[in-house]
């Protein structure tokens, strides 16, 4: 129940669905009330933080700083394990294998696909639960997906148990117990898990995969546009300092545990 909960309320304070219940309180209050100057502030002032939200300078510079805590890994590390953390994910066996890893899933894959070429002797760990009504679970989709891609049955582990970071590490405490290995995920989330994976004692290595924020130069008029592409990245900022605070609200610091085990 609990999880559910935050699943809605983390949804609804996303930047889209947040100010469409703003605009519609402001429209309502012009429509059916006499709070006609209230509902004009609250209607233009969700417009105008919804076009900024949606410009490319604006989401990149919200998201940068969360992404570039970690660098790209290039180093060889002696690991036993590369754990790649799930995401959004569908099952349609008429369609190429990829397409069934959403947003999130397919980059994070590659990433951990090319680290393992790089360290064949580990083993490739994929997390994530099934979704209601779907009878194949998120790692499940990652590890079909990953030996479409040549990786060995016999070098996956599928963890389909865990509907949060929080019961990934859990679980992942499990397998690799004190040794080192390496962490997969999105940049913008790795922060975050990284502080799950060290309160259950582990010792992850960051990898970030699935960076979004742009420094390249682009074409001026490109960058004045309202995009919906540019506010799924201020989406991702959001999302993520969304979950640092429910983080620290249930009671989780940045302080790594000393034990392995469970919380």
């Amino acid at each position: 129940m609990l999880f559910t909960l935050k699943k809605i309320v983390g949804g609804l304070l996303l930047p889209l669905p947040f100010l469409l219940i703003l605009m519609a309180t402001g429209i309502l209050l012009l429509w059916f009330s006499r709070w006609q100057k209230t509902g004009k502030i609250i209607l233009s002032c969700s417009w105008l933080f919804l076009t900024l939200l949606s410009l490319q300078p604006i989401a990149d510079r919200l998201l940068a700083p969360v992404e570039d805590r970690y660098a790209t890994q290039r180093e060889t590390h002696n690991v036993d394990y590369i754990v790649v953390l799930g995401g959004g994910y569908t099952w349609n066996d008429a369609w190429a294998p990829s397409s069934n890893m959403l947003n999130n899933s397919l980059p994070r894959l590659t990433e951990g696909i090319r680290l393992w070429r790089q360290h064949p002797q580990a083993r490739l760990i994929f997390t994530g639960g099934a979704a209601p009504h779907n009878p194949v679970s998120s790692a499940e989709v990652t590890s079909r997906v990953a030996q479409s891609l040549g990786v060995p049955q016999e070098k996956i582990i599928t963890l389909d148990h865990p509907r949060d970071t929080a019961q990934e590490a859990q679980e992942v405490a499990n397998i690799v117990g004190a040794r080192p290995f390496l962490l997969v995920t999105s940049a913008s989330h790795l922060p975050r898990a990284i502080i799950w994976f060290e309160k259950q004692g582990l010792h992850p290595i960051p990898a970030p995969a699935n960076q979004l924020a742009i420094n390249s130069p682009l074409p001026a008029w490109e960058r004045a546009i309202p995009a919906s592409f540019w506010l799924g990245h201020s989406e991702r900022a959001i999302y993520e300092t969304l979950g640092r605070i429910w983080q620290r609200l249930t009671a989780q610091s940045d302080i790594p545990s000393t034990e392995p085990g469970h919380k």
